[in-house]
């Protein structure tokens, strides 16, 4: 457990407390699981990587403040760099929401974080124009979805049936069998599931948005002056390529789709340590 920014997060660890810090933060519908491969490839290379299950995601459970903003995940992030004794080193990876809580850490705290991954959601200026498309209005369709006040009771039916199919939508013929496992795990209390929606629902609907988080709020839309490494599945069945690709950095990955690191992680792994260690 490592409290920060007023929460008390339950972590997974790979690597030296000594090494410098590698911080692993996962998405929607996911767990710190999701770094399973990528954890211990950092700690092989000398690595302190620590994955918190992320605000709302039992064993680290909602937050007692009941903000799920994206200032709030950028927030966590900085304040996890100083709770883990992080320094300059320090570099920051992030899938899906994880990857928007890292952009906001690393634009609002340059000074904590060497360089940046991000994966499967580009930064701010590649999806400006993207919620003006219908095709990708078409994939997103259940972000807004999740703002009818049924989506809880949908989302739970049939252990989490709702969820898998997006894990199969998302990343087709992945076998997510034990990533949703952990899943159930982590969003199988009413409470914890009304928490990872109520990241859509701060970001589409405003609910529960606190002035006070605009700093963090809009660094998370930012783009970090530090190098940065963006990766996107080919077939991601979540954020269309031409997304992707409308940010010119973008490093695709092929045969895998929005959980690339999972389903490629041999060839994702190289491509992040290639990175942080250069």
């Amino acid at each position: 457990m490592v409290s920060a920014n007023g929460v008390d997060f339950s972590v997974l660890e790979w690597g030296p407390s000594s090494g410098p810090l590698a911080l692993l933060l996962h998405g929607f519908p996911d767990t710190a699981h999701t770094w399973r491969h990528l954890g211990p490839a950092l700690a092989e290379a000398g690595w302190h990587a620590v994955a918190p299950f992320m605000r709302g995601y039992a064993p680290t459970g909602p937050a007692p403040d009941g903000r799920y903003q994206t200032g709030a995940l950028a927030a966590d992030a900085v304040a996890l760099h100083e709770a883990l004794g992080g320094d300059s080193r320090a570099v920051v990876v992030g899938h899906d929401w994880g990857a928007t809580a890292a952009y906001g850490a690393a634009v609002y705290a340059p000074e904590r974080w060497a360089r940046v991954v991000t994966i499967a959601v580009p930064p701010a200026p590649a999806l400006a124009g993207a919620f003006l498309s219908y095709d990708q209005l078409r994939l997103s369709w259940y972000m807004f979805f999740f703002q009818h006040p049924l989506a809880e009771a949908v989302a739970s039916m049939g252990d989490l049936a709702f969820v898998e199919r997006l894990w199969r939508d998302w990343s087709p013929g992945y076998d997510c069998a034990e990533d949703m496992a952990h899943v159930r795990e982590a969003l199988g209390s009413s409470e914890c599931l009304a928490a990872a929606l109520g990241y859509y629902r701060a970001t589409i609907g405003g609910v529960g948005v606190d002035p006070a988080l605009e700093p963090f709020q809009t660094a998370a839309g930012g783009v970090p002056e530090q190098p940065l490494l963006y990766l996107h599945g080919r077939t991601d069945g979540c954020m269309r390529l031409e997304t992707a690709e409308a940010w010119p950095g973008t490093t695709l990955v092929d045969g895998a789709g929005h959980f690339l690191h999972l389903e490629k992680p041999d060839e994702v792994n190289r491509l992040i340590l290639d990175f942080v260690s250069s």
